[in-house]
């Protein structure tokens, strides 16, 4: 497919081009300007002496690569990233006064970077673990932040509890193992302490955790904020990205494989979407709370350990994100970009979400840390496209040059610049909320439910979603060497629901027991929360559509990777048909072949292949095309990978085709040629275009799972 070419979108895409150094037909220099001469020897007394320290060029280049990496980021450390720019469907000013929300003339440029939480830079994208998804509009406003993740809700309630959920999810202290799991005693140790987890524990054990593709997931706000308009009414607000392309995840077994065949298979796939012009969309989506409805749903708004069900307040799509260019470069964009909750523009603001006022200090003390200076917003990723005018001044890596002898406000020598900001509805002013209260080290009695929504959840999950989320808590727990940890979990779960504790408490030689009091040690336990700690809350609905991704979109096989297995002697009609077929509906199709090199049709073609079956893996495609011509099925039968191939591709629940001869072939693998399976197309005539097309679409056919059809 050919990439589209796109000019610049505005000034901010030209003002960073400004820092984008090429050096085709350029001679080599100092980081000041200055032309080397020899870059080959470092100045010595003599052709064997010691090297001079008068070397200047020698220390800034050694200088420079001793300093070439900074302190990665506690969570959220491997990222991959993309620009883009976001478009407004309608104007917002009944709700808010944001200018970027309130003209849909412009497309207001964003850089997005999409991250797993618990792993290091080095760990594998197919890690189970939450995502991040966070976004920087540059308005003209200012820089305004989205930083959110991949589900909704999260661990905990409050931000004091926050070191000590990292702590007990990265690897334990004594030895650093694992890397990139949860799967260990120190994490679900935590969990089984803190029932106020039990809601996010269901989200990370399902399909949610292991994405096909980081353009096939949904983003996250997680917690309320507020829109103010320009009558300075507030209304509550939850933010939430739609992925034009579905929810799609993988199988855990296959995730397996594939952090083994290709560790960077989100970020591959990312940057190879966007070179080839399939570029990766969300719709931005917005469930809007009116203040006199705060209290009506039985759960607080400021939980972030909760969402509001769609099928009580709907989510209402009022733009389109689109990604279109690829970073210049990893570190200067991708690592050194800076995203903090508090970047705010005027027509946004803050709740009393208690996690989103401890990550207000947070990210600012990170981000000081991490790029050692209080000027990190004049790195060009971070720089906002407006113009930047206060009296801050000086500190470590100061770029801007700033004029003038005042630095302070108020001032008459510098006839009083730079001036406030006051006139009605210009600048930033906070909420005007009412607060009459004592300082207290408390939590609301309105946070005391852990279990409704975590039931709710997993109420939603189709069959197939269920057994997974089953068949990862029994792998999760059974790696805890702890029996006392795996006990207090499988109780927990009877909180949620029965069913689901019996069964992972079968696999795991534990019968679950109702605790006496699930308390979560954050709350004191006087005796009016006692109380409602032990009295079991209805959820807010049964079961929510929105939370399966068996009801997502299924009806694009776009930017799908297709597999067609051939050889020497292939049907040039049965390959070309299927091939032209899928890459007209904008998949991506590679052959795979015996060896490496050039196939030759039995018509005489010669027909390049993409990968060899040393190389190929079946974890690494959508679905898997065996072509016709009685010589290439021959050779394949030959091949034992060949038929591990299939098999594996069958094991995943993965649509597979076959015509003419290739039929045969099938017989070799496991699979029933004769079976009723949607995703097994098979027609010994030909013509099944068509047909796989519309299988590839549908994802998955989790039914496969069932034990007598697939082996382990």
């Amino acid at each position: 497919m050919a990439k589209k070419k796109e000019k610049p979108e505005n000034d901010k895409i030209k003002d960073l081009q400004q820092f984008t150094e090429n050096g085709d037909g350029e001679f080599l220099t100092t980081n000041h300007g200055v032309k080397i001469n020899d870059n080959q020897n470092s100045l010595k007394s003599g052709e064997r002496g010691s090297t001079l320290l008068e070397d200047f060029i020698l220390r800034e280049k050694i200088t420079h690569f001793d300093h070439e990496r900074i302190p990665e980021r506690i969570v959220h450390a491997r990222g991959s990233a993309a620009h883009g720019h976001f478009e407004l469907y309608e104007k917002m000013g009944k709700y808010t006064k944001a200018g970027f929300l309130n003209d849909t003339k412009i497309k207001t440029p964003v850089f997005v970077r999409f991250s797993t939480v618990a792993g290091s830079r080095g760990s594998s994208d197919l890690a189970r673990d939450v995502r991040g998804f966070s976004v920087k509009f540059y308005t003209q406003e200012g820089n305004y932040d989205l930083v959110g993740n991949n589900m909704p809700v999260f661990f905990i309630q409050d931000a004091m509890k926050f070191p000590d959920l990292v702590h007990a999810v990265k690897p334990e202290p004594d030895n650093e193992i694992p890397q990139a799991a949860s799967a260990h005693d120190t994490f679900w140790d935590f969990i089984s302490l803190m029932p106020e987890s039990m809601h996010m524990i269901m989200w990370v054990m399902s399909d949610r955790a292991i994405p096909r593709s980081l353009r096939m997931m949904e983003g996250f706000g997680v917690h309320t904020f507020r829109f103010i308009n320009d009558k300075g009414k507030s209304t509550f607000v939850k933010f939430h990205w739609k992925p034009l392309l579905g929810i799609h995840s993988v199988a855990w077994d296959e995730a397996q494989n594939i952090s083994g065949k290709d560790p960077d298979f989100h970020r591959r796939d990312l940057w190879e979407a966007i070179e080839s012009g399939s570029f990766p969309q969300w719709e931005l989506g917005v469930q809007l709370v009116d203040e006199k409805d705060e209290f009506k749903f039985g759960f607080d708004l400021l939980d972030p350990t909760k969402l509001i069900p769609e099928e009580l307040v709907p989510v209402k799509i009022i733009g389109k994100l689109t990604l279109n260019r690829n970073p210049d470069n990893f570190f200067a964009e991708t690592e050194q970009v800076a995203f903090h909750p508090g970047h705010l523009v005027p027509g946004i603001d803050f709740t009393n979400d208690p996690l989103l006022q401890g990550r207000l200090f947070s990210y600012t003390d990170t981000q000081l840390s991490r790029l050692g200076s209080p000027n990190f917003h004049e790195i060009p990723i971070n720089r906002p496209i407006v113009d930047i005018h206060n009296n801050q001044r000086d500190g470590h890596m100061r770029h801007a040059i700033n004029k003038g002898k005042t630095a302070y406000e108020p001032n008459s020598l510098g006839g009083g610049c730079p001036f406030q900001a006051m006139m009605k509805n210009f600048g930033f002013t906070s909420f005007l909320e009412r607060i009459d209260s004592k300082k207290i080290r408390n939590r609301s009695k309105s946070f005391v439910d852990h279990f409704s929504q975590a039931t709710m959840f997993f109420n939603s999950q189709s069959d197939a979603e269920k057994n997974h989320l089953i068949n990862a808590l029994r792998f999760e727990l059974g790696k805890v060497q702890t029996p006392e940890i795996r006990q207090r979990m499988v109780n927990l779960l009877t909180q949620v629901d029965t069913n689901l504790a019996n069964r992972v408490g079968e696999a795991l030689g534990i019968t679950p027991k109702t605790p006496e009091q699930p308390m979560n040690h954050s709350i004191p336990a006087d005796e009016d929360r006692k109380e409602l700690q032990s009295k079991k809350v209805k959820p807010p609905v049964e079961s929510s559509k929105a939370l399966s991704m068996k009801n997502t979109i299924k009806d694009s096989i776009e930017t799908r990777k297709i597999a067609i297995l051939a050889a020497n002697g292939v049907d040039d009609k049965s390959l070309n048909s299927m091939k032209k077929t899928l890459e007209g509906n904008g998949a991506v199709v590679k052959i795979i072949a015996p060896k490496m090199g050039m196939i030759t049709s039995a018509k005489g073609a010669r027909i390049t292949v993409d990968e060899s079956f040393l190389q190929a893996a079946s974890v690494l495609y959508d679905a898997v095309f065996i072509a016709g011509g009685q010589k290439s099925v021959d050779a394949l039968k030959a091949e034992a990978d060949a038929i591990h191939f299939v098999n594996e591709a069958y094991k995943h629940c993965k649509a597979i085709a076959a015509s003419g001869e290739s039929v045969e072939f099938l017989k070799l693998s496991y699979i029933d040629v004769n079976a009723k399976d949607e995703g097994l197309i098979i027609e010994k005539n030909g013509g099944i275009e068509k047909s796989f097309v519309k299988a590839i679409a549908q994802h998955r056919f989790w039914d496969r799972e069932n034990a007598r059809k697939v082996p382990a």
